[in-house]
């Protein structure tokens, strides 16, 4: 069995309504997947984290690498593609696009054995986990407080136990807004607060100083990645635990955050830091840091059904009779073709995501909503 072909697959879907985070304005859905094809006629799927042409371009950069190669090779590939482009770049487009081919090639490998990744990966601790709701963006005109406590309670009478909310837009206005979506959920519901990198590190400690007496669970993104040591000051400044870790891509770039205490909660995101190849270091390097790893997932359903594999085989850390649970980041954000591209949904049940227990990433693409919601000047 050998490479043949590797394809990209845009996908956009223009927003009726804009939303920002403190870093980036959506006025639209946008992303592309990964199709590897062997020449016996195995298809294999990714996604990568981003912007979505950015990395359709890198993809194609591989493509060279990949043709004819055997696609049981995934270490060899992955090292192979990230020498051959080492020099223009360790981090960003160079990680993500390959996570994209990483991802495809372990979907591969799990169907030429009939086996889902979870199971290549050394077995399957669960067969479920419970999600958290992602969203409360800033939506374009409406009141923001009103919007995010009316989303989050929604989100609660939907069954789940925990909700995320968007931050960074001003301390006043950040703490009218949890404040409100406290008292929406109710003191038992889980709350946590992402900031996308928007603050400054006075800002991030007073932020959390003055948060913790709602209940957060966890301050993610509270200042730029690149800031390690404003991250350590946020960590010693405030009582929230931080969490972070969505674009340092690959071990190269978790090797500081964890030596040096950044983080309580470390996030690195499947389809942006290597894939499984890369995910499953990364996982071994949070356990010898004695750090918590919540994977971030902003996708479609194949990256959620690539997080859900990895999920699946995430090692119990510590290794109790009762070990802490890993929760499934679900965004609840408008995208019509988040599930629309599998024949079979991944949603939720009262808060609770079954992880799918076919070969390889368990789930069958439709590709007629790929043809569907493709950008219209493609």
């Amino acid at each position: 069995m050998k490479i043949a072909r590797v394809r990209t697959h845009l996908l956009e879907h223009r927003l009726a309504v804009p939303f920002e985070s403190a870093s980036m304005r959506f006025d639209r859905r946008s992303h592309v997947l990964v199709e590897i094809v062997c020449d016996d006629g195995t298809v294999g799927w990714g996604e990568c984290l981003g912007p979505a042409r950015p990395n359709a371009a890198v993809v194609a950069a591989y493509a060279p690498w990949l043709i004819g190669q055997d696609p049981l090779e995934t270490e060899k590939i992955w090292l192979t593609c990230y020498n051959a482009l080492r020099d223009q770049g360790q981090r960003g487009l160079t990680i993500t696009a390959l996570s994209g081919i990483d991802v495809a090639l372990w979907d591969i490998k799990g169907k030429h054995f009939g086996v889902p990744v979870s199971t290549l990966l050394g077995g399957r601790w669960r067969d479920s986990v419970r999600a958290y709701a992602t969203g409360s963006f800033k939506r374009d005109g409406v009141d923001r407080v009103e919007d995010n406590a009316s989303e989050m309670a929604a989100h609660r009478a939907a069954g789940f136990h925990a909700g995320k909310i968007k931050i960074g837009f001003g301390v006043e206005e950040d703490l009218r807004v949890i404040r409100a979506v406290r008292e929406a959920i109710g003191p038992d519901m889980r709350l946590m607060i992402d900031a996308n990198h928007g603050y400054d590190m006075r800002e991030a400690v007073d932020l959390g100083n003055r948060a913790a007496e709602y209940g957060i669970d966890w301050f993610e993104e509270p200042v730029i990645p690149e800031a390690l040591a404003a991250y350590r000051a946020v960590r010693a400044g405030q009582p929230i635990p931080v969490a972070g870790g969505e674009t340092w891509q690959g071990r190269w770039a978790m090797k500081e955050p964890l030596e040096t205490g950044c983080v309580d909660i470390v996030q690195p995101d499947l389809c942006g830091t290597g894939g499984f190849t890369e995910m499953r270091r990364i996982m071994d390097m949070a356990v010898l840091s004695g750090v918590r790893l919540v994977p971030h997932v902003w996708g479609t359903a194949v990256q959620i059904a690539a997080s859900l594999q990895f999920m699946a085989a995430l090692l119990p850390n510590p290794p109790r009779v009762n070990p802490i649970e890993p929760i499934l980041e679900f965004d609840r954000t408008e995208n019509p073709f988040r599930q629309a591209i599998v024949t079979r949904p991944i949603e939720h049940r009262n808060g609770v995501v079954a992880i799918p227990d076919g070969p390889g990433l368990g789930i069958e693409i439709d590709r007629a909503a790929l043809a569907e919601f493709r950008p219209k000047e493609d």
